[in-house]
């Protein structure tokens, strides 16, 4: 039983001392990295059909650095993403002797005639480069370690939430797998462990790109297409660019929106001017926010945008409305002859009567105040039936006081009127709304990003 053994292990050592005399022949100095990777990859040694013959499952390290970002088109939500997929693994089978004066193999020629890895990229978007790739590097060390970077620059589709735009950070996703190998046969890693976020270089550029968080982990089972072949996953997640919005949106919506509240400070006949001003800021919104809206796709639910949208326009309208309230109202015909004098104002009408009475009161002696029964003090007042001289009693001493009917309101003070309350009501409901509708939209995460 021990002679097959032995005769089948001394066999093994002849092979081997025979391939290290051929890898010492032609290996030694002067010999160009083509020669030996031409004797390392002849087809009685080495079949690019294989995988490499190692123990357990073939272990790829992966790494990714970021090389630029932008996005061309933010209401689409396409991003593009140009990056350096580095791929490194074992291959015994590409090992040389030491003797040769080169620390690594520049295979970048023998591309087609090397195993390598079918990467597959899982993703919501579109290349902008072919599929094969036209940029990369293939190096083999000495110890058979290989070394494949490849550039790739993708145009992602991602996915924002509409619901809050334009107050979202938009989520971008791909993933990459092998195509045709299994998880039993080749096993993809990040190369760093420790770290969960992607390398970027110190020369990043963006454009109109603004990236805020990035992300590597293995797929999960939400994100795993095919269950068991390995997967790694990149997530890149973005901000958007507030001082954008706010600057084509929001800032000259609240222009307009206060711009239609000037009419209330016009006089209630000044026809002309104030039509004008309720007809154009109405005009300008809808101009404003329809060249706006039609670069957004169109959504089912309620989004920030829509609110936006419908809350301005409701107060220009509103606006509009009071003034034609208000002009329906001064046109009236007065109840009684009213005469209503010119400049005349409510609450300055109504001053000097409120400090007479105020100064009646202060100068009446405590004496001429008598309390009833429950303790109330009563009001002094003119009585008609004390004969030809004036006088003054309490109210409830029995005298007849004198009865003051009071006039109805001109219709000119009540538009008046109108537009003094809306003055205060309408700029303080606008800033209510405007606070409301910056702290609910700002502070309101989708739970996937919490």
């Amino acid at each position: 039983m021990g002679q097959p053994w032995m005769l089948v292990r001394a066999a093994a050592i002849l092979l081997v001392t025979r391939q290290t005399l051929a890898l010492s022949d032609i290996f030694e100095d002067g010999k160009s990295d083509k020669e030996i990777l031409d004797h390392l990859l002849r087809a009685t040694r080495y079949d690019k059909r294989l995988l490499p013959p190692v123990q357990d499952t073939v272990n790829v390290g992966v790494s990714v650095l970021l090389l630029s970002l932008a996005s061309p088109d933010e209401s689409s939500l396409k991003y593009e993403v140009e990056f350096l997929l580095q791929q490194q693994w074992f291959d015994p089978r590409l090992k040389y002797s030491n003797q040769s004066q080169y620390d690594f193999l520049n295979a970048i020629h023998h591309h087609n005639d090397i195993w390598l890895p079918d990467t597959y990229f899982i993703m919501h978007g579109d290349f902008k480069d072919p599929l094969i790739p036209m940029h990369f590097s293939l190096r083999i060390y000495r110890n058979g370690t290989v070394f494949y970077s490849m550039r790739r620059h993708l145009i992602l589709s991602c996915q924002g939430h509409l619901n809050i735009f334009p107050f979202d950070d938009p989520e971008c996703k791909f993933s990459l797998e092998s195509i045709s190998y299994e998880m039993k046969n080749i096993k993809y890693k990040w190369k760093d462990e420790n770290e969960d976020v992607l390398k970027k270089s110190s020369s990043l550029a963006t454009l109109n790109a603004y990236l805020i968080k990035n992300q590597t982990l293995e797929c999960n089972s939400n994100n795993n297409w095919r269950g068991n072949y390995s997967c790694l996953g990149v997530t890149l997640i973005f901000t958007r660019d507030r001082a954008f919005y706010f600057t084509t949106v929001f800032i000259p919506g609240i222009i307009l929106v206060t711009s239609s509240f000037i009419t209330f400070w016009l006089e209630w006949n000044a026809v002309p001017a104030r039509v004008m001003i309720g007809v154009t800021t109405m005009l300008n919104f809808f101009t404003t926010s329809n060249a706006f809206r039609s670069t957004l796709p169109v959504v089912s639910n309620l989004t920030a945008m829509n609110v936006w949208d419908g809350v301005c326009m409701c107060f220009i309208y509103a606006s509009l409305l009071e003034f034609v309230c208000v002009n329906y109202v001064g046109r009236k015909r007065p109840l009684h002859n009213v005469v209503y004098r010119p400049g005349e104002n409510p609450v300055i009408q109504r001053l000097p009567a409120v400090l007479s009475r105020i100064g009646i009161i202060l100068a009446s002696p405590l004496g001429d105040k008598k309390r009833d029964s429950t303790g109330v003090a009563n009001e002094i007042v003119s009585c008609t039936n004390c004969g030809p001289n004036p006088c003054t009693h309490t109210a409830n001493n029995g005298c007849a006081a004198e009865v003051r009917k009071k006039e109805p309101p001109h219709p000119i003070r009540v538009a008046k009127t109108i537009d003094v309350i809306a003055r205060i009501t309408f700029p303080t409901a606008f800033a209510v709304f405007l606070i409301f509708f910056f702290y609910h939209y700002s502070n309101q995460q989708p739970d996937a990003q919490k």
